[in-house]
């Protein structure tokens, strides 16, 4: 038997936001009712950046993503994430195929933050905030103006070039924009934050009630965006538990006392199955706990395998 080779390009073409709204969502409610493995990441940490293998088997799915996180590899030339996935047979081990997972990632890391949207954010948001310009705000946006009525995007990042290139991404979306101060960006209906920040960026007395805010940047020991005071005020929702406490925004106030577990409110996917509500009303304050589930990357590549198949995409290899 042959083995597929996608590259990322064959990726791009084939994965539509829509379609990975559709397969993350359904993954987050099988994740919430228990049918999923999933073990937690395992990390490789090195001066400059970190490696993560991520395993998991969904509905008849099983794969492994190889990930990176370096975010100095600008200064190269680099992307600072880049990943490949090896998607398998989970009756024989056969590798079906080997993708490109770095724009996969980017597209079912915007998809989860909609869909936290979707079912946290109040249903009037017009505005999102966005701390943080780099090519995940991009995806998060494609998500977001799915799910939601946005009328104006609010961009901070360190450099203003990146913002101003981020805002002409929005414009195809039809959005007003604007570049502004942090604690600007950080007073809109939606918060974005997708920074690699190990203290905190986002003060507290920027946050207005009904705010909905995607905690996409921590996704690793050390990492935070958020004045712990944000989360104490919340309802913290987190994709899962163990993973979270671990490397998510909550792992530096759990391992600090700041809050305890106790305080973590649920799961999204136990909101998307019904099992949790999600707001309680408008001037509820919410906190997406976004870490990257490895069920995601896996309903995501069965998605872009059968579309592959189908389409006659990609290469044939024969490693055995």
């Amino acid at each position: 038997m042959d083995s597929l080779i996608l590259s990322k390009s064959d990726v791009e073409e084939l994965l539509t936001m829509d379609e990975c709204l559709n397969a993350v969502e359904h993954a987050f409610h099988l994740h919430g009712t228990g049918k999923t493995q999933m073990p937690a990441k395992i990390y490789l940490t090195f001066e400059n950046g970190d490696l993560r293998a991520m395993p998991a088997f969904i509905e008849g799915h099983a794969g492994i993503k190889w990930v990176n996180s370096h975010p100095r590899n600008r200064e190269k030339g680099l992307p600072t994430v880049m990943a490949i996935l090896i998607y398998n047979d989970p009756d024989t081990g056969f590798p079906l195929a080997v993708m490109d997972a770095t724009h996969l990632t980017n597209m079912r890391t915007g998809a989860a933050g909609g869909i936290a949207v979707k079912y946290l954010a109040r249903k009037d948001s017009r505005t999102v905030g966005f701390v943080g310009c780099g090519m995940q705000a991009r995806t998060q946006l494609e998500a977001i103006v799915n799910v939601a009525e946005i009328e104006k995007v609010k961009a901070y990042d360190i450099s203003e070039g990146t913002a101003k290139d981020f805002l002409s991404f929005a414009e195809k979306f039809g959005l007003d924009g604007e570049v502004v101060e942090i604690d600007d960006a950080c007073r809109s209906d939606i918060l974005v934050t997708t920074t690699p920040s190990r203290t905190p960026v986002v003060k507290a007395e920027w946050i207005e009630e009904g705010t909905h805010i995607n905690a996409i940047g921590a996704d690793a020991p050390g990492k935070q965006e958020l004045d712990p005071e944000i989360l104490l005020r919340a309802r913290v929702v987190v994709d899962d538990y163990e993973q979270a406490f671990h490397s998510g925004e909550v792992n530096v106030p759990l391992s600090e006392g700041i809050i305890t577990k106790d305080h973590i409110f649920g799961t999204l996917g136990e909101i998307v199955a019904g099992l949790k509500k999600g707001r309680e009303d408008d001037s509820q304050i919410t906190v997406f706990d976004s870490t990257g589930l490895a069920i995601q990357d896996i309903a995501t590549a069965s998605l872009i395998y059968d579309r592959a198949v189908k389409a006659g995409k990609g290469v044939k290899f024969r490693f055995f």
